[in-house]
């Protein structure tokens, strides 16, 4: 167990661009699509999960200095067996703790509202006459 816990502290990720994500994905690649907006990897704690990553405003952001990629925010396993729970930071995996499951449906709950605050806002501001959508940009 202590063997595989101090593996499991230094693990790498490289960044790889793709157009396609890959069916059979290899350990430590993320994977990124620009062209169809999405990130994906293989679960480093060694389940050999697929986790996929849609990226956009209201999922995760990528950012990627000197070929070391950056995903935000942490990413949650819950629907899998290993419900591992880490952060992709600057080309390492860096482990977070395990949520409970009110945890879980608190940060479920949480991202639902985001959503709809973001189209709420996307919906105003098409709406009305040429000035009032040209104030609601502004004041957006």
């Amino acid at each position: 167990m202590i063997a595989r816990t101090l593996a499991r502290m230094n693990i790498n990720i490289e960044l790889q661009r793709v157009e396609f994500i890959p069916k059979t994905l290899e350990e430590g690649i993320l994977y990124l699509s620009e062209r169809f907006k999405v990130a994906a990897h293989l679960c480093p704690c060694g389940c050999s999960s697929k986790i996929v990553t849609p990226l956009g405003p209201c999922e995760w952001s990528i950012t990627i200095k000197k070929k070391k990629p950056t995903l935000y925010p942490s990413i949650g396993n819950w629907q899998i067996p290993c419900r591992s729970h880490y952060w992709i930071k600057k080309g390492r995996i860096q482990w977070s703790y395990s949520w409970t499951d009110e945890q879980i449906q608190a940060g479920r709950n949480k991202e639902q509202a985001k959503r709809e605050l973001f189209y709420q806002k996307k919906t105003d501001l098409t709406k009305g006459s040429l000035w009032k959508r040209i104030r609601n940009w502004i004041l957006s």
